[in-house]
């Protein structure tokens, strides 16, 4: 994945968009037309960080960035469609991932690596409040997002529906559902995967067939990888074990 820099308040308020990976902003800065850039780049769930003048200086080469660097990416989202498409053209049923506003770019590239190492065909993400793939994505996936579909949908809910229409069972992962191994994960499947601070939202929770829980001794939450990375591994396991 190769990325590009573009630099100054009239063009990235004229390119911000999909392949946008990440904002940087002079500290300080935050009226007029960069108030806009910065809402706009919100909006779009684009990470926006502050930096100094001199940092930003240095990504330019001193070139009169006017207070505001972004970095796009030639990264390209599969769609849906691709995706189970894929799956069924190897003889699979289809086992995807569904996160539901995981905003760090290392919880997304960990949970990544892990859906390509645990045989899910792809991963779909919301376009808004979301990271997206950008480069702290690639490193930390270890390169899983060159290998494995990720698909940017405007909207989660409904893609939720569109699965269920193609006989897929979903999953959230919850608290208060039942051991994930006490229940036949086998066929096709989707599992959804809340956000880091709230987990699967009442309005997703609405749509789902199921809830699966991780059952814990001595503490009461998992960071959004790992709850992934284990719900993926007991899906793989079953899997496996009606194979033989």
């Amino acid at each position: 994945m190769k990325s590009e820099i573009i630099y100054g308040r009239k063009p990235i308020l004229e390119n911000l968009g999909e392949q946008t990976e990440i904002l940087y902003i002079q500290k300080g800065l935050t009226e007029g037309s960069m108030k806009k850039i910065i809402g706009r780049a919100r909006a779009l769930g684009i990470e926006v960080k502050e930096r100094e003048k001199g940092r930003l200086d240095e990504m330019t080469g001193g070139a009169n960035h006017q207070g505001v660097v972004a970095y796009t990416s030639d990264f390209e989202y599969s769609e849906v469609s691709d995706i189970l498409a894929q799956a069924r053209a190897k003889g699979e049923d289809p086992f995807l991932l569904l996160l539901e506003h995981i905003t760090d770019p290392h919880n997304l590239g960990a949970i990544i690596r892990s859906a390509k190492a645990l045989g899910a065909h792809g991963v779909i993400i919301p376009k808004n409040r979301s990271a997206r793939v950008n480069g702290t994505v690639f490193k930390t996936s270890a390169g899983a997002v060159d290998q494995l579909p990720v698909a940017r949908v405007t909207n989660l809910k409904r893609v939720v529906e569109e699965l269920k229409g193609e006989n897929i069972w979903i999953y959230g992962a919850e608290m208060g559902g039942g051991p994930a191994y006490g229940q036949n994960l086998t066929g096709p499947i989707a599992l959804v995967i809340g956000s880091e601070d709230k987990g699967i939202s009442e309005s997703m929770a609405k749509h789902l067939d199921g809830r699966v829980a991780i059952p814990m001794a001595g503490f009461d939450s998992l960071n959004a990888s790992c709850a992934a990375s284990i719900l993926l591994y007991e899906v793989l396991r079953q899997r496996r074990a009606a194979e033989v």
